[in-house]
């Protein structure tokens, strides 16, 4: 505990003067009533027998709250351990030509932005947001950042188009969550061993239908991403049932891939979620699990001082006229 003003401690030698002078205060009375009992004008004995019944329990509650008093006027701070949530969060963003289906109204990739926009606005500004958006190659949209304004700016900007590259999307958001480069091996399980840091506090929302076309093998990204602490959220866009799209005068059929995406939240202990339209898809925003840590603050205490004082002053007050019949 330290004070802002602790100068006003100097108060406190008033304590031990004012205890001195009730006990002279005392023993004068005890010689006076000792002198008139030795005269028959009181009887010998009285007040004595109440000596020992706490006579003192009103003072003292009362300088009690004095010397309470006078630390609170030395405004006390301590450090106080507040819960809050905190770390990096990146929305990465399938914006592949299939994220424009309309299985999830009025497309998956308007879906998901929706929501997005939601979610972010819910976030506490300790909550650092990154956007990542993933096709046929994957780019950090936005850097991880407390500007909620350009983080939705990043996510109005995205468009749907090109094939889906799960893996980079997972490899560039961790890339955002370090803030360096993230490098994986073309060989299988050269990613594994990579050592980018451990990363606790931090999440990816990872919006896709699953539907992998190239590489990185997304399994063994998300192996990666474990590695690192980093949990994986995936939230499945569209139906199983598929739907067709017309692309270039072409129809493609494309249909959600539940198994990929629920083994990679798996692989990193977070979670799978099917968003089968907007409403349950802002509700698997408000579900996300983020970190909750304790931060020491330092809080002014001196309202806690002035109430035990406070109350220490009304039961001394209570005391003594339950004893005397009056407050002093």
């Amino acid at each position: 505990m330290s004070f802002m003003w602790p100068w006003m401690l100097l108060g406190l030698l008033a304590v031990p003067a004012l205890v001195l002078a009730y006990r002279a205060q005392h023993r004068a009375r005890d010689r006076r009533r000792a002198e008139l009992g030795a005269l028959g004008l009181v009887p010998l004995g009285v007040g004595t027998s109440r000596a020992g019944r706490g006579r003192h329990l009103a003072p003292a509650l009362v300088l009690a709250a004095l010397t309470v008093l006078i630390v609170s006027l030395a405004r006390p701070t301590t450090s106080v351990a507040e819960p809050h949530r905190e770390g990096t969060v990146v929305l990465a963003f399938d914006v592949s030509t299939s994220m424009a289906a309309t299985d999830v109204a009025p497309t998956r990739l308007d879906a998901a932005k929706a929501a997005a926009r939601t979610f972010v606005g819910r976030q506490p500004s300790s909550i650092r947001i990154g956007v990542v958006a993933f096709g046929d190659s994957a780019v950090v949209s936005q850097q991880p950042t407390d500007d909620r304004r350009a983080v939705l700016a990043a996510i109005d900007r995205l468009t749907p188009q090109g094939g889906t590259a799960v893996g980079r999307g997972i490899v560039s958001s961790l890339s955002a969550i370090a803030g360096k480069p993230v490098e994986v091996g073309a060989e299988p399980g050269a990613g594994d061993d990579a050592d980018i840091g451990y990363y606790a506090s931090a999440a990816i929302v990872l919006l896709s239908d699953g539907e992998n076309t190239t590489d990185p093998d997304p399994k063994e990204v998300a192996d990666l991403a474990s590695s690192a602490g980093v949990k994986v959220y995936a939230i499945g866009m569209g139906s199983t049932r598929g739907t067709v799209l017309q692309v270039d005068g072409f129809q493609v059929s494309t249909a959600l891939d539940e198994a990929t995406l629920k083994q990679i939240a798996a692989t990193t202990d977070g979670a799978y979620y099917a968003a089968s339209d907007a409403g349950s898809l802002a509700k698997v925003y408000s579900s996300i699990d983020l970190a909750w840590t304790a931060r020491t603050r330092e809080r002014e205490v001196t309202s806690w001082f002035a109430a035990v004082a406070a109350a220490l002053l009304l039961l001394g007050a209570g005391v003594s006229v339950l004893r005397s019949g009056r407050v002093v």
